[in-house]
Order: structure tokens, then sequence, then C-alpha cells
């Protein structure tokens, strides 16, 4: 479904180019609609509409007396936003989610099977040299699914 890192550029607008792999699996799957929210790692996430849909099911399943489960669908849900492509194969990125991942110009969209993560450049590049500095110690308990 959704693979690999691409580099694209986002106009003054906020408007991102989604990768021409990903669009015509959306437009496929869901009529080029996505859900567009925060990450913990100030990045975005994008779901398609209905694997989005499915975790709000998940989502409202869960114990709202718990002040985890609220503290996280503030953050989660609170940030979603249903986006559509459109006729360019663009997004419009909001200028919250935007100042919340620090996008600007240049982004990086990566691949995360079931959905795509949005990342401002200079921040993926800082990350993946941390990660592949720390990778032996953080994956040695993934045993067999590390090639």
């Amino acid at each position: 479904m959704f693979r690999g890192t691409h580099q694209h550029s986002m106009d003054s607008k906020g408007r991102l180019n989604v990768p021409a792999r990903f669009r015509e699996w959306l437009e496929v799957q869901c009529r080029g609609q996505l859900v567009v929210t925060i990450d913990k790692d100030r990045c975005l996430v994008a779901y398609p509409l209905p694997h989005w849909e499915e975790i709000e099911r998940k989502l409202a399943q869960l114990p709202s007396a718990d002040p985890a489960v609220r503290k996280f669908q503030r953050l989660f849900v609170g940030h979603a936003e249903e986006l559509g492509l459109d006729a360019q194969g663009r997004v419009l990125i909001s200028p919250t989610l935007r100042r919340f991942a620090s996008l600007e110009k240049n982004v990086v969209l990566v691949g995360q099977v079931h959905k795509f993560e949005i990342w401002d450049q200079g921040l993926w590049n800082l990350r993946q040299e941390e990660w592949l500095a720390s990778m032996d110690e953080d994956f040695t308990h993934l045993g067999d699914l590390v090639l």
C-alpha cells in the first residue's frame, strides 16, 4: 500500500503533492479521501478514510473515564482533519497542522503500509540519523521480523 520515502515541496498555501503511487491507491480505495492528524514524533499521519473510520470505532469503545484515553482522543482525534485530493493530486494542509509539524517548504512523505507520515525534511533527516544510530539496541526484541 504505502511504502517508500518521497521528497516533495509544499507551496506557501500549504498544498502538498501526494506521490502518484499513493494517489492511485487513494482514488481507487476511498475516492481520494483521507484524514490527517498529529503524531507524538512531531510529524503528521495520513490515513485513508476507511482506515481512519476503523480507528474511530476502536477509540469509541475505550473507557472515556480513563484520563489517558481522554488525553489521547483530545490530541489524536481533536487534531484530525478530513482532506480530499484536488484535481492535481494535492492535499491542503491547514496552518494548524503545518505549525504542529513545522512544515514549510521541503517535506518528506514516508509510507507506513496502511498510512503515511508527513515530515519536515530537516526533522526527518535528524530523526532518521538518531534511529539508525540506536538501531541495534532498539530492534533486538523484534527478532525474526528484522531482516
